[in-house]
C-alpha cells in the first residue's frame, strides 16, 4: 500500500497530466510558478523522486544529462541524436517478452522499462558529411 501523496506531489501529478508530455524539473518549476502553485526548486525535485520511487513517474536522461518527467503510462523507446540531441520514438516493444521472464525469475516488481538507441540522425550525418575534409 502506497503512502498518502503530499500536496507538492499531487501538484506535480496534476501538471503531468494536464501537459501530456515530458518536462524537465525546472521546466515544472517554472510551470508551477506560472499557475501560482509555486513551490521550491529542491521540493520539486524531492517530489519527483518521491513519485518515482513509487512507480508514478518515470524519468528520462537526454542529451545533456537532463532528465524528462512525465507519467507512467507506456513503455518509452528512442532513438536519440548525440549531436543534435533529438528523439525519435520507437512504436515497437522487442522486449517485453524479456520483462516478464525477468519479473518471474527475479520476483522484481517492474513499473516500466525504456530503451534507447543512441547515434547520429540523417540530419547530423549529412551534416557531418558535408564537413568532413575531401582527402
Amino acid at each position: 500500500m502506497k503512502a498518502s501523496r503530499t500536496r507538492s506531489q499531487e501538484r506535480i501529478i496534476s501538471i503531468l497530466k494536464n501537459i501530456n508530455r515530458a518536462i524537465s524539473a525546472q521546466d515544472l518549476f517554472v510551470e508551477l510558478r506560472n499557475r501560482d502553485q509555486a513551490m521550491g526548486l529542491a521540493t520539486v525535485y524531492r517530489a519527483l523522486e518521491a513519485l518515482k520511487l513509487e512507480g508514478a513517474v518515470q524519468a528520462r536522461t537526454v542529451a545533456g544529462g537532463e532528465s524528462l518527467y512525465s507519467l507512467v503510462q507506456e513503455d518509452k523507446h528512442h532513438l536519440t541524436c548525440l549531436q543534435c540531441g533529438g528523439s525519435i520514438p520507437i512504436d515497437a516493444c522487442p522486449v517485453h517478452e524479456l520483462e516478464t521472464q525477468l519479473n518471474q525469475a527475479y520476483q522484481f516488481k517492474i513499473y516500466y522499462h525504456m530503451l534507447e538507441f543512441f547515434g547520429l540522425c540523417t540530419q547530423c550525418q549529412a551534416a557531418n558529411a558535408t564537413s568532413e575534409p575531401i582527402h
